[in-house]
């Protein structure tokens, strides 16, 4: 159980090869209400490493980092962790406050990239590795808190027009990335919904359907997709051109 689930502060790592960087944020985030810093990695080979060890809630994770960079560093601590008894892909835990496990007890710890250009490639390829979403190194600290807060409980952070510029940026992947003929109908509008950075609330209101309904069609399109997340999920979406970049609000 993470520490937002039981009260106790979310526990935190922080992985990042520049030293000023690392121990500025240590520094800062150990002052943010409802955070313990529980350690640092100055590369990808640490963060896996420390994260075995450490068994944090959520990784801050830089991308471009010496000896594994935060893309494989994300991809391998995924999926290590993963299991019968991991509930990444659920549709509660991407969505509705589903709970979080720690390193070695079944669930992985969550992954939130930090990087200082959004439109920075590696950061979409870190979302494909099933990080739960990206901060710029440039927001004020009390925002990195907020977002490490949210995703340790279940949530994702994604910014819809950061994304679409990024995956824009990039040549499409393969129409085959995104098997349409296996998604419903219902199932396409959810995802097209998801793209806009709607929570499952926000879905079941604007389709007018019971929630359990949207958390039913959440799970379908991540098992259907082969998903990390609600965030994998809305990559897969634009790059296969289920949804156009520009096309959504």
């Amino acid at each position: 159980m993470s520490g937002s689930d039981s009260g106790a502060p979310v526990t935190l790592l922080i992985a990042d090869d520049d030293e000023v960087t690392r121990s500025g944020l240590r520094t800062l985030l150990a002052a943010q209400p409802g955070i313990a810093v529980v350690g640092e990695a100055a590369d990808g080979v640490e963060a896996v490493e420390r994260a075995r060890r450490l068994r944090p809630d959520v990784v801050l994770m830089d991308v471009r980092m010496p000896r594994r960079n935060g893309i494989e560093a994300t991809r391998q601590l995924l999926a290590e962790s993963a299991g019968p008894a991991c509930s990444v892909g659920s549709a509660d835990s991407v969505g509705s406050g589903g709970s979080v496990g720690s390193v070695g007890s079944g669930a992985p710890p969550k992954v939130v990239v930090i990087t200082t250009f959004e439109n920075d490639g590696y950061v979409t390829a870190a979302l494909s590795a099933g990080a739960s979403g990206f901060v710029l190194k440039r927001l004020p600290v009390r925002q990195i808190a907020e977002a490490v807060r949210v995703v340790a409980a279940g949530e994702a952070i994604l910014f819809p027009a950061a994304l679409r510029r990024m995956v824009a940026a990039r040549p499409l992947a393969s129409a085959e990335a995104l098997p349409r003929a296996a998604l419903t109908g219902r199932e396409e509008e959810v995802l097209r919904l998801m793209a806009t950075g709607l929570t499952n609330p926000e879905i079941a209101d604007a389709l007018r359907v019971r929630l359990e309904t949207v958390k039913t069609h959440v799970g379908n399109v991540l098992t259907k997709l082969g998903a990390q997340n609600r965030t994998h999920a809305v990559v897969i979406a634009y790059e296969s051109g289920l949804v156009v970049p520009g096309a959504t609000g």
